[in-house]
């Protein structure tokens, strides 16, 4: 056969895959499909994923549907529309999605099968243990951790100025800190050895984690399936069995993978990678955000150094620097400043996507007057950073304001569009039954951290450097990666 002949029964092809393509039906939202078969409008959503659907929005309203890489993604771009999404139980499932990329994603088999009746109920139960009263300890354990890394990593010598780069020193502190909170330590030491490998292993594996969310095959990622599998295997039982002060959360999940032997001991050390990914992925990179917004608005760090100081006061805690600190669950929930910085730098700097599909074709009620019909297998997604960046809702939104969610000396819980008051208006964790069950933990991690930094040290920006920017190839997944890493100065505060 002739290469031109090939050429022409390829266009062909194309041609009758375009012409076959989905049609627009009566009630359904306006479809925007793109010219390449399959792949759709999925490089543009890639490359800048909020001025991708800003454009969308004004072209074709609040509500349409892309296809995307094969799948089909309806967008709800207005905030006052959330309500009714989110409470859709019965006929949108968030569920399917998730069991079904996690699995192939991080490395064991999935859950919900036969083969494991009961399994998927009961690890999702496992998850009341970062929740409520059992909170507590948890805080306490990562309190000591993070006291143990920075004593000995950072507060042995005296001296002047040192300069680090701010990702890597956050990352660093916050990934061995979080292992040993959840997973505990050596018998025989307080640290791990080889903290600094697994660690490594661990980022290059999350460079390649967007992939694999998108359903790329591991065997096409290079060396990705090799660095998974080193990773899966520093959780297998045996290992895992010498480790000592281990969270009640990890221990009831090593517990309930025992109770089937169906799963592998591969499987399971899969399970706690999962989870490790889960407790690291967005929080470390949450972490450096918050950092980096405070030292670089020094009326901002001042206002928190002073909050967390006149704390110690009322507290009774005479602070100096040569001694270790502990704060409780309930002193963290006193610094309104500190929170409320916080979960501005999340607003400026996440970019999660809630995703829901449908089960059944049906009529998505979007408010009051409006509806939408939507097919079986559809993605309904919301993409809250068009909400966090509209400026109806927060005034000059590009711009960090520490205090944005402070109002005479309270939290300030009203956000309004077109008159309305919202009710979500911040939407880091995901939203409804399926937020992130372990956002009051990663929000006490990041407090810690930052309480620790300020009480410390003194902190500032290497100057003649451009400001950190958000590297958009992670967009839908949480929060974004900086594009660059940021020069900063930190010496012993004399206290």
């Amino acid at each position: 056969m002739s290469p031109l002949l090939l050429l022409l029964l390829g266009l062909l092809s194309l041609v009758l895959c375009v012409l076959r393509g989905r049609k627009r039906r009566a009630g359904e939202p306006p479809l925007i499909k793109g010219w390449i078969p399959y792949v759709g409008k999925a490089l543009e959503f890639g490359k800048d994923a909020h001025k991708f659907l800003e454009e969308h929005k004004k072209k074709y309203g609040d509500v349409f549907t892309v296809r995307i890489a094969g799948k089909y993604m309806t967008f709800i771009t207005d905030p006052l529309m959330y309500p009714n999404i989110i409470k859709q139980g019965r006929q949108l499932d968030f569920h399917e999605f998730s069991d079904k990329v996690a699995p192939v994603t991080f490395g064991y088999p999935p859950v919900i099968n036969g083969k494991y009746p009961g399994l998927s109920e009961q690890v999702k139960r496992s998850f009341n243990l970062l929740q409520g009263d059992k909170l507590t300890p948890l805080t306490e354990s990562m309190m000591g951790n993070l006291m143990l890394v920075f004593r000995q990593d950072h507060l042995q010598e005296e001296g002047g100025w040192k300069i680090g780069n701010m990702f890597e020193f956050c990352f660093s502190i916050m990934f061995e800190a979080t292992f040993l909170t959840m997973y505990g330590r050596p018998l025989s030491t307080r640290r791990h050895s080889g903290m600094d490998v697994l660690m490594d292993h661990f980022i290059k594996f999350d460079t390649m984690f967007p992939l694999l969310i998108a359903q790329i095959p591991i065997r096409l990622l290079g060396r990705t399936k090799a660095i998974r599998e080193k990773l899966i295997n520093y959780f297998l039982p045996n290992k895992m069995s010498c480790w000592s002060n281990t969270s009640q959360f990890i221990k009831r999940r090593s517990e309930l993978f025992e109770q089937y032997d169906a799963l592998r001991d591969v499987d399971k050390a899969a399970h706690h990678f999962a989870m490790l990914w889960a407790s690291v992925g967005n929080t470390a990179p949450a972490t450096f955000w918050a950092m980096y917004y405070l030292v670089s608005h020094p009326e901002a760090l001042q206002v928190v150094r002073q909050e967390l100081h006149d704390l110690l006061t009322l507290s009774g805690v005479d602070f100096s620097s040569d001694k270790d600190v502990m704060l409780s669950r309930e002193q963290l929930e006193k610094l309104l400043y500190l929170e409320s910085s916080i979960n501005e730098s999340l607003r400026l700097s996440s970019s999660s996507m809630n995703i829901r599909v449908a089960q059944e074709d049906f009529s998505l009620r979007l408010d009051a007057e409006r509806s939408a019909s939507v097919r079986k297998g559809d993605i309904i997604a919301l993409y809250p950073q068009i909400m966090h960046l509209d400026p109806e809702i927060y005034e000059d939104p590009e711009t960090f304001r520490f205090d944005r969610y402070m109002q005479d000396g309270t939290v300030k819980t009203e956000f309004y569009k077109d008159g309305q008051k919202l009710k979500y208006y911040l939407m880091p964790f995901g939203s409804g039954s399926t937020m992130c069950p372990g956002r009051h933990f990663a929000l006490n991690e990041i407090k810690q951290f930052l309480c620790l930094l300020l009480l410390y040290f003194d902190l500032e920006l290497e100057e003649g450097q451009t400001r950190a920017t958000l590297d958009p190839s992670r967009a839908g997944l949480g929060v974004l990666l900086p594009n660059n890493d940021v020069h900063f100065r930190y010496r012993l505060r004399k206290v």
